[in-house]
């Protein structure tokens, strides 16, 4: 992580003397420094140190002092109305050993797993918020270019209407072609309050991640080739179930909830621990005093055989087992789901690889036809109404082949995800590719 963050620290001087435009290296670095979901499990992995920490000083020596100070007033024995007062002091040096305790063992076996997929969850986390920026990133980007395409079309349908108007008063043309354009206009302008609408729900999208408004976005050049993925989708599946953390972290759960099994059955089992205690006093039984402070040095092996809790151990172990059960139900969603992402987002990718090339035949060629009924409009060949649907697919297909890049980019970043292998090396690429 420290070396991407001088990246990115370069990476944001260099563009401090440029115009003032956020690319997606600088909104990574915000929603890095921003993001609480990503704290969040970072803590987690913490806790989890800890966990283990207890879990480890359970096995190793107990060592305990204590000390007591008392006032002491006897009576009874001594002569009538006479009484004896005397200090008393007492020290404890305790230390105690487990032996033979397979609770304790299991429960720092349990807690290096806890540990393990925390770690795991992390990657995750670290994964989610880069996918998270490109997707939120490019939907900002996208939006943009709707609003802006919606724009233009309402202007141009704008300038139609008011050659319509002219055409009209000279009685060229009839008058249902004049109310065609005029409807068209409307459903225009209703579409741009949507699509402005839409802008700003995606840069409150971006802002959530990054706590910082999106003022201007770096755009995508034009020059950019896009490339379907490569290799076999079961090869690839295959890699996904090997690297994904989120299959890492599960596997860890299932292993921490068998050493919780292991843990509750232990429960059945005696546990032996080592003594050594060490006392040094003036009182003995009852606070007896001593005339000199004697010592005492003790050695033991103290053995507990659990008998009868009532039904407890039973009980902790049935549950145990079913919460085992639980997590390997889980494995198996989370594995069908992962290899339907992977299947779903290599098959898109390569899919909106095609369709941007198509998509680019079919914006020529929709400028083309609304060109020659421009032509035709003004030799009186075609109407007015020609002429907007033929303006209508144009800018249809100018959004669609816009929005098609957005897409591929974003499925491209939901494959490497899916894999497990997405990283920031796959954000300077995409980073690259901005203008």
């Amino acid at each position: 992580m420290a070396i991407i963050k001088n990246v990115l620290l370069a990476t944001v001087i260099m563009g401090a003397t440029q115009v003032c435009a956020d690319d997606l290296i600088t909104s990574y670095q915000q929603a890095l420094q921003e993001d609480p979901q990503l704290r969040s499990a970072e803590l987690k992995v913490e806790v989890g140190a800890a966990q283990k920490g207890q879990a480890l000083g359970q096995l190793l020596p107990q060592v305990s002092a204590t000390g007591n100070w008392s006032d002491n007033t006897q009576v009874g024995y001594l002569p009538r109305g006479s009484n004896k007062s005397y200090p008393g002091t007492r020290y404890n040096i305790s230390l105690t050993q487990s032996v033979f305790d397979f609770g304790k063992f299991w429960a720092w076996r349990q807690s290096k797993e806890v540990e393990n997929q925390y770690a795991s969850e992390l990657i995750e986390a670290q994964h989610i918020l880069i996918l998270n920026v490109v997707k939120h990133y490019f939907d900002v980007l996208d939006a943009e270019d709707q609003l802006y395409l919606t724009q233009q079309e309402r202007r141009a349908t704008e300038n139609e209407l008011a050659q319509v108007k002219r055409q009209f008063s000279k009685q060229l043309i009839k008058i249902t072609d004049l109310y065609e354009v005029e409807a068209r206009l409307d459903q225009i302008k209703a579409d741009e309050i949507e699509a402005e609408s839409l802008l700003t729900i995606a840069k409150e999208g971006l802002k959530e991640m990054t706590n910082t408004p999106p003022l201007q976005l770096a755009k995508l050049r034009d020059d950019i080739e896009y490339k379907e993925l490569e290799g076999e989708l079961e090869d690839w599946i295959e890699v996904a179930k090997s690297e994904n953390p989120l299959l890492a972290s599960q596997a860890s759960a299932i292993e921490a909830a068998k050493n919780n099994v292991a843990l509750q059955k232990s429960g059945y089992l005696p546990v032996v621990d080592l003594q050594l205690n060490y006392i040094d006093t003036d009182t003995g039984y009852q606070s007896i005093h001593y005339t000199q402070p004697y010592q005492t040095e003790m050695a033991a092996l103290n053995v507990t055989v659990p008998i009868f809790s009532g039904g407890t151990t039973t009980h902790r172990m049935y549950e145990a087992q079913s919460k085992l059960s639980i997590s390997k139900e889980d494995n198996e969603a989370k594995l069908r789901g992962l290899i339907k992402e992977t299947s779903d987002a290599f098959s898109s990718s390569n899919a909106n690889a095609r369709r941007i090339k198509a998509s680019e035949k079919a914006l020529s060629s929709a400028v083309k036809s609304r060109q020659a009924m421009e032509s035709s409009l003004k030799l009186g060949i075609e109407t007015v109404a020609d002429l907007l649907r033929a303006q209508q697919v144009e800018y249809k297909a100018k959004r669609e082949f816009s929005r098609s890049k957005y897409e591929y980019i974003t499925n491209r970043m939901r494959f490497f995800k899916a894999l497990g292998t997405i990283n920031e090396d796959n954000l300077i690429e995409i980073n690259s590719w901005l203008k």
